[in-house]
C-alpha cells in the first residue's frame, strides 16, 4: 500500500506558508505521511480575485493583526522574532523559479532558508545576491542552479504548477491538498490535513 501523502502548496512571499515550512516535516513524520512541496505564485490568484496586492495591505486592520499573529506564533514556536520586509509583499518570482528547479528533496531546506532570509532578516528575496546566499549555504551550485531556473522549460513548469493550484480552488498559501482533493488553507489547518491524508489512504 503506497505511504499517505499530502501536497504542501505554498508562496513565498506568505508569512503563514513559512510557519508553515517551519513545521510541516516533524509533524509529517510523526503521521508518517509524506509532503510533496509545491511553490506557486499566489499573484495570478490575486489578480483573478480582484485584488492588485495582499488582503493584509488592502485591509490594514487584518494586516496589522496579522503581524502581531506572526509575532505570537514564533514565540510560541521558538523562531526569531519576524522581520517585516520591505514591501511587502515581496516579489517571489526568482525564489519560485529555483524552488521548481530544485530537485524535490532539495526543496525544504532551500524554502525555510529563504523564508528565514525573509521573515527574519528582512532581507529582499527578489534579489538574486539573498538567493545565491541561500544556495550557497544550502551547498546548492549557485550557477548551474540559477541557470535551470532562468531556462524556457522551468518558466512553464511554474506557470503552470500556478495554473494547477488555480485549478484546485486555491485561493490562498499555504495550501494542502489531499490524494481526493479535499483542500485545507492556511497553517492552523496542517494538523487537520495530515490526519485526513492519512484516514484517505
Amino acid at each position: 500500500m503506497p505511504k499517505p501523502h499530502l501536497t504542501f502548496w505554498y508562496e513565498f512571499a506568505s508569512t503563514y506558508s513559512w510557519l508553515a515550512a517551519e513545521r510541516i516535516e516533524a509533524l509529517a513524520a510523526a503521521a508518517d505521511v509524506e509532503v510533496r512541496w509545491r511553490p506557486f505564485l499566489l499573484g495570478p490568484i490575486f489578480v483573478a480575485q480582484g485584488w492588485q496586492s495582499s488582503p493584509f495591505n488592502v485591509y490594514a486592520a487584518k494586516g496589522a493583526n496579522m503581524w502581531r499573529d506572526i509575532e505570537r506564533q514564533c514565540e510560541l514556536m521558538d523562531l526569531p522574532p519576524p522581520a517585516r520586509p520591505e514591501p511587502f509583499p515581496q516579489n517571489s518570482l526568482l525564489a519560485a523559479r529555483v524552488a521548481t528547479a530544485l530537485p524535490e528533496a532539495a526543496r525544504p531546506a532551500f524554502s525555510r532558508a529563504v523564508y528565514r532570509a525573509e521573515f527574519t532578516k528582512g532581507q529582499p528575496i527578489a534579489d538574486r545576491v539573498v538567493i545565491g546566499e541561500v544556495l550557497r549555504d544550502c551547498g546548492l551550485d549557485l550557477a548551474a542552479t540559477l541557470a535551470a531556473a532562468e531556462s524556457t522549460e522551468n518558466k512553464s513548469a511554474l506557470r503552470a504548477a500556478t495554473e494547477e493550484a488555480g485549478a484546485q480552488g486555491i485561493y490562498g498559501a499555504p495550501s494542502f491538498v489531499t490524494p481526493s482533493g479535499e483542500l485545507f488553507w492556511g497553517n492552523d489547518r496542517l494538523d487537520q490535513a495530515l490526519a485526513w491524508a492519512k484516514r484517505e489512504s
